[in-house]
C-alpha cells in the first residue's frame, strides 16, 4: 500500500476521507485538508487492521481505496464517540 506514492496517497486519501465524512455526517465540519488527513490516517489504520488477515500491499488502487475508506469511517466514528464524552 505504501507503493502508491505521495500523490496517490493524497488522491485516494482525499476521496476516502470525503466519502467517509459523507457516510458519518461530518462533511459540513470538515474541509478538503481535513478530508485528506482523515483519509490518509484511515489508510494507515485500515492497513494495520486488514494487514493482520490479508495481503494489503498487493491489493491495488481499489483495495487501497476501500482500506482507506474503512479506516477513515472507523476513525471518524471513534472521534465522534470521544467528542460526545
Amino acid at each position: 500500500m505504501l507503493g502508491l506514492g505521495f500523490f496517490g496517497w493524497i488522491i485516494i486519501g482525499g476521496l476516502a476521507g470525503w466519502i467517509a465524512s459523507k457516510i458519518m455526517g461530518t462533511d459540513a465540519q470538515m474541509g478538503i485538508g481535513m478530508n485528506i488527513l482523515v483519509g490518509v490516517a484511515g489508510g494507515l489504520i485500515g492497513g494495520l487492521i486488514l494487514g493482520l488477515a490479508l495481503d494489503v500491499e498487493s491489493g491495488g488502487w481499489w483495495f487501497s481505496f476501500f482500506t482507506c475508506l474503512l479506516g477513515a469511517v472507523l476513525l471518524l466514528w471513534v472521534v465522534g464517540k470521544v467528542k460526545k464524552n
